[in-house]
């Protein structure tokens, strides 16, 4: 059963499932948020560890939490006109393996919205070689975060289609240990979401929101 959306006492705000009511306050922001204190143990340009202190709206004693604060990223479904999607196997050290997943990449320095879409197209043609077609469309899906009990780092996902390989190919340096590219359809997904052969975040929080939105319709089993 879809969730339905109601307000309840007290400024909270009730989701109502079919096995439950879900209360989540509704002035939960930012600003009631209050560090206490902040303690950096490593940072460089791309990434820092820091452990804070922090107050929540919901607990009177601070509590301390070393995070990983990262720079925002992009990810873009790329859809070509016969609706297939554009993935880069790339070899990622920390797993030790080269895994498939769609192209994604930082963002350097915080800008407006519409640059962020500038990044997701730079990002898209620097790794697969693709660009978007004459007349085509972006698309911002959303953001979600990659892991919130870890990092505070949040991915903004576009969908761009249709995309055609550009005359100019890929531009990507090693340093990016990407192997290949290639297209494939819905199905294939599915089917590589299914047997572990994709396993990240950003391909997985994707998909579910394509399907979510109705862009990707999966047939009923």
């Amino acid at each position: 059963m879809l969730p339905r959306h109601s307000r309840g006492g007290h400024g909270r705000r009730t989701i109502r499932f079919s096995g439950g009511d879900v209360f989540i306050p509704a002035m939960e922001t930012p600003e009631n948020w209050t560090t206490i204190s902040s303690d950096i143990h490593f940072a460089d340009d791309h990434l820092s560890v820091v452990t804070e202190r922090v107050r929540t709206p919901h607990r009177a004693e601070a509590h301390a939490w070393t995070i990983v604060r990262r720079k925002s990223a992009v990810v873009v479904a790329a859809i070509t006109a016969e609706g297939n999607f554009v993935l880069i196997r790339q070899e990622r050290i920390p797993i030790r393996k080269a895994i498939w997943e769609m192209p994604a990449g930082q963002v350097d320095q915080l800008c407006d919205f519409g640059s962020f879409r500038d990044v997701a197209l730079r990002e898209l043609r620097e790794e697969t070689g693709y660009e978007l077609a004459p007349g085509g469309e972006t698309v911002f899906l959303g953001d979600f975060f990659s892991s919130p009990g870890f990092t505070d780092e949040r991915e903004f996902l576009f969908l761009a289609r249709p995309v055609h390989r550009a005359i100019q190919h890929h531009t990507y340096d090693d340093a990016e240990m990407i192997l290949e590219c290639d297209e494939f359809s819905p199905a294939q997904i599915t089917a590589m979401i299914a047997d572990d052969t994709i396993r990240d975040a950003n391909t997985l929080s994707m998909w579910a929101r394509l399907v979510a939105k109705g862009i990707i319709q999966l047939p009923h089993r």
